[in-house]
């Protein structure tokens, strides 16, 4: 019997940006709501175009479901510590169980990735009748597919490739899609095998077997606990710590060492609105964050993965480094429109590639050069001459261009300005630049790097900081609140507790804080609104632990944390009003964010209880 207060689903409503979880393989990753139904994956990488896009477009976007067609209830959770997803439906007869992953990459073989999602069917109790629906499509439903079918399942062939389906559930053409039921009795198990490969090779995977599906599963499962086995962590929060973790691993692009921002596009910062935007490139910003936090967990490898991947940069690239690049290290694609989607919940319009890609912004050489040399820190190895060579060049950068405007951290579209957080960045690229170069003696001009390096950080303490306001603001000599400023203690620029900090900690509080969220400033030049900002409120969290306000910063890290979604995922923004998940998801700043700031927490509840 179905409880009176269940969730229960007969058809299918809009979906929700927290009813998705996250599959991947360290090439792309797949979105599967909570009805089984998998509505986003781009294939082979996270930067393709989608094969699978209902996300974008609930009429015509396609779609990969297995579901009872009759009403359940559905509860879900993750395999253990592994990426492996878990669904089990409830019904008025029975109960059965579908388990979602995608093969996990080999670390010995990194171009070697099966592009294939595998999917577990169990009936653990009574009888369930199950549905499978199956409509793929290409290029973001802009090519159909022909479909073959037959006993060991279907093809689905394009001239932008194929998808092969093993099915031992009979499958028929209904409409656009291939749709076949079967009961499933309690002791059943079954796999379904869906791989993308070339059209030539299509007939060849449907000879994908049960020995295999087993065998990939018990690697995988293998796989994600050995890896998160690493992680040095062992005070509070360590769920959400390493589910955090977990998430984040899905964002690095395995063959290079390259990691997106999010495995998504346009997925809205305002319902129905134009903020919508493609995160599946690599910002040099975000991975140098990323990096950070592993780092500090114990994840090195990663680090000089990433390393080896910024060695890789064409030459010209040393004095010349964009903020953003695709995940093998080229230029990400300029942006352009999809028209004939409705975009989510009719947010439009539907961006594939991202103008921000030819911004200058300032703060990239910081990022990069404090990633790196935190990583030659925290784990000693010999700098390579190629590698100075770029750290150089980039702090060379910082010293030269700090001065110029640029469009900041937020990518604003209006003019260049003097954001205090790109001068910041130049100070931090400078910073440990010298830093570097003292410890292993290397050559440079350092004489130059330490002066341009006061002179920004005299410019930050009397132009940043707004001494009616009692804060230090978004630009230069501006007025404006901005949360980014909360970086400064972040970055060993300035105590938190330094009188400064304490006042601006206060002030953007009391500016920019709405229903215990923080968002990222009061107003910039796009119609519409947005969400409260997930890493704001970390950064906001970090400096309270930071200022020894802990019981302060605990009550806000439980608030934020709350908005997860079941399986523990967040996205980049949160409305306020509705408690709503907005933005693309999971978001890799998120989660970093969330590591930060539980780290910070916990030392200073470590501190406060000696």
């Amino acid at each position: 019997m179905l409880t009176e207060n269940c969730e229960i689903f007969r058809v299918r409503p809009e979906s929700s940006i927290a009813g998705y979880a996250i599959i991947g393989n360290g090439q792309t990753a797949a979105l599967v709501d909570r009805r089984g139904s998998i509505d986003w994956c781009c294939w082979p990488r996270f930067d393709s175009p989608a094969v699978f896009c209902r996300l974008l477009d609930a009429e015509r976007g396609s779609f990969f479901q297995i579901a009872p067609p009759q009403p359940f209830e559905v509860t879900r959770t993750y395999v253990g510590e592994t990426n492996i997803l878990m669904t089990t439906f409830s019904t008025a007869t029975g109960q059965v169980r579908n388990q979602d992953f995608m093969p996990a990459p080999d670390d010995e073989d990194r171009q070697s990735i099966p592009h294939r999602i595998l999917r577990k069917i169990q009936g653990l109790r009574g009888s369930v009748e199950l549905e499978v629906t199956f409509r793929p499509s290409f290029n973001f439903a802009q090519a159909n597919a022909e479909f073959f079918c037959d006993s060991r399942g279907a093809r689905a062939i394009s001239e932008q490739g194929a998808l092969s389906l093993v099915c031992p559930i009979p499958l028929q053409k209904q409409a656009e899609a291939l749709v076949g039921r079967r009961v499933i009795e309690a002791g059943d198990e079954l796999w379904i095998a869906l791989t993308h490969c070339p059209p030539n090779d299509a007939e060849a995977h449907l000879d994908f077997t049960v020995d295999e599906a087993e065998s990939e599963y018990h690697r995988t499962q293998d796989y994600w606990q050995r890896w998160l086995s690493k992680c040095i962590y062992d005070g509070p929060d360590q769920q959400l710590v390493r589910r955090s973790l977990l998430a984040l691993k899905l964002l690095f692009f395995h063959p290079s060492g390259g990691l997106v921002a999010a495995p998504t596009t346009s997925l809205p910062e305002d319902i129905g609105g134009v903020r919508n935007w493609d995160y599946r490139y690599t910002w040099l910003r975000d991975s140098g964050l990323m990096l950070d936090v592993l780092q500090q967990l114990g994840y090195h490898d990663e680090s000089l993965q990433f390393i080896d991947w910024l060695e890789r940069l064409h030459t010209n690239e040393q004095t010349n480094l964009k903020i953003m690049y695709t995940v093998d290290g080229t230029a990400a694609p300029s942006e352009r429109e999809l028209d004939h989607l409705a975009g989510y919940r009719g947010s439009r319009p539907v961006r594939v590639g991202n103008a921000a890609t030819d911004q200058i912004q300032l703060d990239v050489y910081g990022h990069v050069i404090d990633a790196v040399v935190l990583c030659i820190e925290r784990m000693p190895r010999p700098v390579r001459p190629e590698l100075w060579e770029l750290l150089s060049a980039w702090a060379d950068q910082a010293a030269t261009h700090w001065l110029q405007p640029d469009r900041g951290p937020w990518e604003v579209r209006g003019e260049p300005q003097h954001f205090l957080y790109s001068k910041l960045y130049c100070w931090v690229a400078l910073d440990r630049a010298v830093r570097l170069a003292e410890d292993n003696e290397l050559a440079g001009p350092l004489d130059r790097w330490r002066n341009e390096r006061d002179a920004i950080r005299q410019a930050i303490l009397a132009q940043g900081y707004h001494k009616e306001l009692q804060t230090f603001t978004q630009t230069l000599d501006g007025a404006t609140v901005d949360s980014s400023v909360l970086t400064l203690p972040l970055n060993n620029f300035l105590s938190a507790s330094d009188p400064r900090m304490l006042s601006t900690i206060q002030c953007v509080q009391s500016r920019l804080m709405d229903g215990g969220l923080l968002s990222r400033y009061s107003e910039d030049s796009l119609p519409g609104t947005e969400g409260a900002f997930v890493l704001c409120c970390f950064w906001l969290v970090s400096n309270l632990a930071l200022a020894d306000c802990v019981e302060g910063a605990r009550q806000l890290f439980d608030h934020v944390c709350g908005f997860a979604n079941d399986v523990g995922l967040l996205a980049e923004e949160i409305d306020p009003a509705t408690g709503e998940l907005l933005g693309n998801f999971p978001q890799g700043f998120a989660h970093l964010g969330l590591i930060r700031a539980a780290l910070h927490l916990a030392e200073a509840e470590r501190r406060n209880s000696i």
